[in-house]
């Protein structure tokens, strides 16, 4: 079952980053990601986001009026 993320940071750990996840319930996950686990995440999220946006953003014929 999927949990609702509440929150999130990306903090820099030497060499490496940790990612933390927080969901609603306040407990959260960290994650090391390496700079190019990273960059590939955001790769990711932009493409969804890009293949998502005209749908998101679309105004709906009746909204406009």
């Amino acid at each position: 079952m999927s949990r609702s993320l509440a929150g999130f940071t990306v903090t820099k750990a030497g060499e490496e980053y940790i990612i933390a996840l927080e969901e609603e319930g306040g407990s959260t996950v960290e994650f090391t990601a390496t700079y190019d686990q990273l960059d590939l995440i955001a790769d990711a999220i932009d493409q969804q986001l890009n293949e998502d946006e005209e749908d998101v953003l679309a105004v709906d014929d009746n909204d406009a009026s």
